[in-house]
C-alpha cells in the first residue's frame, strides 16, 4: 500500500516545492527590482545631510515614504535594521530541492540522453553538481581579478563564459536539462553574490559602525557591482526556468545559441527599465534590438511554416490529418513510442498518470494532440524524453511530413 502511494506523494512533493520556489523567487525578484529602481531614481537636492548619497519620495497604499541612501553608512547604526537576504536563500534552496526531485531522482527521464553521450546516472549527477559549484567559483574569481575594475570588459568576459557553459551543457545533457542547468548555474551565482559577498560586506560595515570606525567605501562598491550583475541576470534566468514547457526553444539543433541570445534579450530589457528608473527617458532601440534577437531565436528554432500560415479550423484540420495516407503509419509510431507514458494507465514505473493528461492510445486522441506531437517529437526532440523508446529520425520525419502536408 505504501509503495503504491509513493509515486503520488512524490508528485505532490514536486508541486509543493515548485510552488514554494516560485513564491520565494517572486519575493526575491520583487525586492531586487525595487531597490535597483530606488537606487537609480535617487535625487540629490541641495541640503542633504553629510554622507547621504540621495533621497526619494514615494507614494504607495495611501501613504508617503521618504527614503534616503547613505554612500557608505550613517554615523550611528539604527536600532531596527531590515536585512533583505532570506528571499534569495529560500529561492536557491527550493530550486536545488526541485533539481533533486525532478532531475536527480529520475535521471533516465530528464538528465540522460544516450544519443548525446552515454553517461552513468551517477556521473551525470556529479557533472551537474560540479558545474554549479565551479560556475560560481570561476565567476567569483573573474570578478576579483583585475578585470573587476572595468565593468564593461568584465560583463563581456562573463557573457563569454555563459556562452561556453551553454555550449558545454548541450554536449552533455538533453535540451531541457541543459537549459535548466544553465539557469541553475546563473541562479547560484546570483544567490551566492548575496550570501558570499553582499551580506558579508554589509556586515563588515555594520561591525565597523558598532566599533566606532569609519567603514571602507570599497565594500559598498563591490556589493553594488554584484547587485548590478544580479539585476541583469534575473530575466534570462526566468526564461530558462520556464523554457521546459517549450521544446522549440530547448530541443532543437541550435538550443545553446538560443540560450546565449536569451541573455542578451534580458539585458536589453533591463537597460530600458534602468534608464526609465533613472528618469532619462524611454529608449526605443533596446526593444527593437531585443525584438530582432527574438526573431533570430525563432529562426534558429526552425519554427515551422505551419504555425505562421493561414489559419485552419480544428475540424477541417482533423479531417485532413485523418485523410492523409501517412496517418495510419504515424498512429502506429505514436502508439508504439509514446503510449508507454501517455496512456490511461502508464507502463513507466512510478508514473501514475499520463504527463499533462495527454493520452495517445487511439486515432482520435492523436488528432486531438497532433500539434503537440508534431512540435514535441517531430520538429524537436523533446519527446520521448532521452528518446527512451528509441524513436528514429525516419519516424520523426514521417510525423513532420504528415502534419505539414495536411496543413497545406
Amino acid at each position: 500500500m505504501i509503495a503504491d502511494l509513493l509515486p503520488v506523494a512524490w508528485d505532490w512533493l514536486d508541486l509543493a516545492i515548485r510552488w514554494f520556489h516560485v513564491m520565494a523567487a517572486v519575493l526575491w525578484i520583487g525586492t531586487s527590482f525595487y531597490f535597483i529602481a530606488l537606487d537609480l531614481g535617487l535625487r540629490r537636492p541641495p541640503g542633504l545631510p553629510a554622507g547621504v548619497d540621495g533621497e526619494e519620495w514615494q507614494v504607495h497604499g495611501g501613504g508617503f515614504y521618504h527614503v534616503r541612501k547613505y554612500m557608505v553608512a550613517p554615523d550611528d547604526l539604527p536600532e531596527h535594521l531590515t536585512w533583505f537576504k532570506w528571499e534569495s536563500y529560500a529561492t536557491w534552496l527550493s530550486g536545488f530541492a526541485l533539481l533533486v526531485v525532478v532531475y536527480y531522482a529520475s535521471p533516465e527521464l530528464y538528465l540522460l540522453d544516450p544519443e548525446i553521450i552515454d553517461l552513468d546516472p551517477g556521473i551525470a549527477i556529479a557533472i551537474s553538481l560540479v558545474s554549479i559549484v565551479v560556475g560560481w567559483l570561476v565567476y567569483d574569481l573573474v570578478c576579483r581579478s583585475p578585470l573587476g575594475g572595468d565593468d564593461r570588459l568584465l560583463m563581456l568576459v562573463l557573457y563569454g563564459i555563459l556562452v561556453l557553459l551553454a555550449w558545454g551543457f548541450a554536449q552533455v545533457f538533453p535540451g531541457r536539462a541543459a537549459f535548466v542547468h544553465l539557469g541553475a548555474v546563473t541562479a547560484t551565482i546570483m544567490s551566492a553574490n548575496v550570501f558570499m559577498v553582499i551580506i558579508p560586506n554589509q556586515k563588515v560595515v555594520t561591525a565597523d559602525l558598532l566599533a566606532g570606525r569609519r567603514p571602507d567605501p570599497k565594500y559598498g562598491r563591490i556589493a553594488r557591482q554584484r547587485s548590478t550583475h544580479n539585476n541583469y541576470l534575473t530575466l534570462p534566468v526566468l526564461l530558462l526556468m520556464l523554457s521546459n514547457h517549450y521544446p522549440l526553444a530547448f530541443a532543437t539543433g541550435y538550443s545553446w545559441i538560443i540560450a546565449s541570445l536569451v541573455f542578451l534579450v534580458g539585458v536589453l530589457i533591463r537597460i530600458y527599465f534602468n534608464r526609465v528608473h533613472e528618469r532619462r527617458g524611454h529608449l526605443v532601440w533596446p526593444w527593437i534590438l531585443a525584438a530582432a534577437l527574438f526573431c533570430v531565436i525563432v529562426w534558429l528554432s526552425t519554427m515551422p511554416s505551419a504555425l505562421t500560415g493561414t489559419a485552419v479550423s480544428r475540424t477541417v484540420e482533423h479531417r485532413r490529418l485523418a485523410a492523409d495516407p501517412q496517418f495510419a503509419a504515424v498512429t502506429e509510431i505514436v502508439v508504439d513510442r509514446c503510449s508507454m507514458c501517455h496512456s490511461r494507465e502508464p507502463l513507466w514505473e512510478g508514473m501514475v498518470a499520463p504527463p499533462r493528461g495527454v493520452v495517445l492510445e487511439t486515432e482520435d486522441q492523436l488528432l486531438r494532440h497532433a500539434r503537440q506531437v508534431y512540435l514535441q517529437s517531430g520538429r524537436s526532440r523533446a519527446m520521448p524524453p532521452a528518446n527512451l523508446s528509441a524513436m528514429d529520425e525516419e519516424e520523426r520525419l514521417l510525423i513532420v511530413n504528415w502534419y505539414e502536408a495536411a496543413r497545406h
